[in-house]
């Protein structure tokens, strides 16, 4: 937990847009020194430009967070400029759908590199340094923060490789939690779940290495029926912001946008206790899975 952030170091990944930005907003209003990191040099151009003329303290990187040794040079130059950092928000995240057996090598690289090896890389290049810190900084606060996903709480049709990306992130911060809890009082993590937010991944295409790629055809319809629901998503960013700041302050663990989807999540558990079929994911939004049913039912015919 940090119980005062002014003059503390964070580090947000994909933190031109969404929530990385919103994050750093708070940051820089709260007086922290803000470190964004993000692959669209336009995104981090504009948000530089934005947090300095609010008087924030900002380092910008160009990182693939997928890359290791983009992530290590990373690290190195957080440290020798500004110290350890106290709140490292593990975030950038990309997205693709398709019916399981559709998807490519390549879709599997591009979302398992960006949203499992990027918080693999955040936690391996940062935590050491943090450690050490709580070691030898009287009063250190630290605190880890890694964005999941409802997806990695519930396993959703058609998005099979980006539930799998969420479900390691979900298991890879309890593990971190309980981990940390083993060599420091200093430190902690939290996961973020998410659920629809207009955020901007329902448009991470727009990264993707191998732009010209053929989409599936429920590769397709993915796209265009959950960036449908993204954008009606009344929990924008900003609120989400504002609850991880909290959850760090308070060291809550498990972060949500929607309370009311954890009915998903506890139908999921009792299904998995009593051994019956996996439950339909869309019990808290009827009109989305049935809206997919229908979608693919003529796209199949």
């Amino acid at each position: 937990m940090i119980s005062n952030f002014k003059d503390k170091v964070a580090v947000l990944t994909g933190g031109a847009s969404g929530f990385g930005l919103e994050m750093a907003r708070i940051g820089v209003a709260r007086g922290m020194r803000v470190v964004l990191v993000d692959v669209q040099q336009d995104a981090l151009d504009a948000a530089v430009k934005e947090l300095t003329a609010a008087g924030g303290q900002v380092m910008a990187r160009k990182v693939d967070v997928a890359n290791p040794q983009a992530m290590e040079a990373l690290a190195a130059e957080v440290k020798a400029t500004w110290g350890a950092p106290n709140l490292v928000f593990n975030n950038a995240g990309v997205s693709t759908g398709g019916l399981i057996w559709e998807n490519s090598v390549a879709d599997w690289e591009w979302v398992l590199g960006v949203n499992l090896w990027g918080v693999i890389h955040g936690v391996r290049v940062f935590t050491p340094m943090m450690l050490e810190a709580a070691k030898t900084q009287p009063g250190y606060e630290g605190h880890i923060v890694n964005t999941a996903s409802m997806a990695g709480l519930v396993t959703m049709p058609n998005m099979g490789v980006y539930n799998v990306s969420k479900h390691a992130v979900v298991a890879f911060t309890e593990t971190l939690y309980q981990d940390l809890q083993l060599v420091t009082d200093h430190i902690s993590a939290s996961v973020l779940c998410p659920y629809f937010v207009p955020t901007g991944i329902d448009k991470s295409d727009r990264n993707r290495p191998d732009k010209d790629a053929q989409l599936s055809k429920s590769q397709l319809l993915k796209k265009e029926l959950t960036s449908s629901a993204v954008s009606k998503g009344k929990v924008s960013a900003a609120d989400i912001a504002r609850n991880v700041f909290e959850a760090t302050e308070h060291n809550h663990f498990y972060i949500y946008s929607h309370p009311h989807a954890l009915a998903s999540v506890q139908q999921r558990a009792d299904a998995i206790v009593n051994r019956t079929q996996p439950p339909n994911p869309y019990a808290a939004k009827p009109e989305i899975g049935e809206m997919l049913r229908k979608a693919f039912r003529v796209a199949y015919e």
